[in-house]
């Protein structure tokens, strides 16, 4: 009586199993001698999540951690750790393919798809991100960088894959793409020296003693 109490209750538990077992190996689509399950799919989502979670962190471990012990300026830790990231990533991406059995063959016609997208609708997305690599290799500008370009003009505060945040005088944050950086001049105030002037204009009555405004403007400048 007990055997068959017991396996009254194994029973929905197998049936489960055996349903979700089921369920994760239905093929969505064919991938070259690959097979594009559920599972598989799962499996996917969680690793490339888990992948740019880690490339994150490490990321910033090497920037906050391990070159910040060194003599190297904060834009060129920044440079560094970015494109550490992005070769983890690329590599992790393979990686995780082969790992999971999926037919890399395959992906040629996705690679000639994507080209024809980039050819009509991602031209400026492609260019701003090359243009993001050779900021990052050639360090025209860096990460601290007080620059101008166009009409803008600001502190470098992040060069990301698309685009750099500069922040202006008045703490506001402008988005600019990369492209600018490589196809319009850009005039970088602190490249060499980190000591940047500053002109403030001040106008004052011709009635007023010179002396004594340079005075009360030096006081000012240095409670600020």
């Amino acid at each position: 009586m007990q055997s068959e109490a017991n396996n009254t209750k194994t029973a929905p538990v197998s049936n489960f199993i055996d349903w979700l077992e089921e369920l994760l190996n239905i093929s969505l689509i064919n991938l070259g001698e690959s097979k594009l399950t559920i599972g598989l799919l799962l499996t996917l989502i969680f690793s490339f999540i888990a992948l740019f979670v880690i490339s994150e962190w490490l990321r910033r471990l090497l920037v906050n951690k391990i070159l910040k012990r060194y003599d190297i300026t904060t834009g060129t830790r920044q440079s560094i750790g970015t494109m550490v990231k992005y070769l983890l990533i690329l590599a992790g991406i393979f990686s995780i393919l082969q790992t999971n059995g999926i037919d890399l063959s395959a992906f040629g016609v996705l690679a000639g798809a994507i080209g024809v997208g980039i050819g009509f609708g991602l031209q400026n997305v492609t260019n701003n991100f090359i243009s993001g690599l050779i900021i990052l290799f050639e360090q025209p500008i860096k990460v601290g960088d007080r620059i101008e370009v166009g009409d803008v003009t600001g502190d470098v505060i992040k060069i990301s894959a698309r685009s750099t945040m500069i922040v202006t005088n008045d703490n506001i944050t402008i988005i600019v793409p990369n492209s600018q950086f490589i196809d319009s001049q850009v005039i970088n105030w602190s490249h060499s020296d980190r000591m940047v002037r500053f002109n403030f204009p001040v106008g004052i009555s011709y009635k007023e003693n010179p002396q004594r405004v340079k005075e009360i403007l030096l006081d000012v400048a240095k409670k600020n």
